[in-house]
């Protein structure tokens, strides 16, 4: 299952780094992507929970996430 997402908030490749790591660690989440302009992919096993992917986000930094 693919499915996309914007990040809004990343100003660096530190900050793409800090997003690709938590949302990785999400169990199912076998591949993420992630543009520092915001575009973020993320391939999983199974559906992942919207609310999932936003506390990796947060976990991340001062971040922010929306479906696309």
């Amino acid at each position: 299952m693919i499915t996309n997402y914007v990040v809004t908030g990343m100003t660096c490749g530190h900050c793409v780094n800090h997003v690709t790591e938590e949302v990785s660690a999400i169990p199912g989440v076998t591949e993420v992507k992630v543009e520092q302009a915001g575009p973020m992919t993320v391939s999983s096993d199974t559906a992942i929970d919207f609310g999932t992917i936003e506390e990796a986000v947060a976990e991340a930094g001062d971040y922010k996430v929306a479906l696309a």
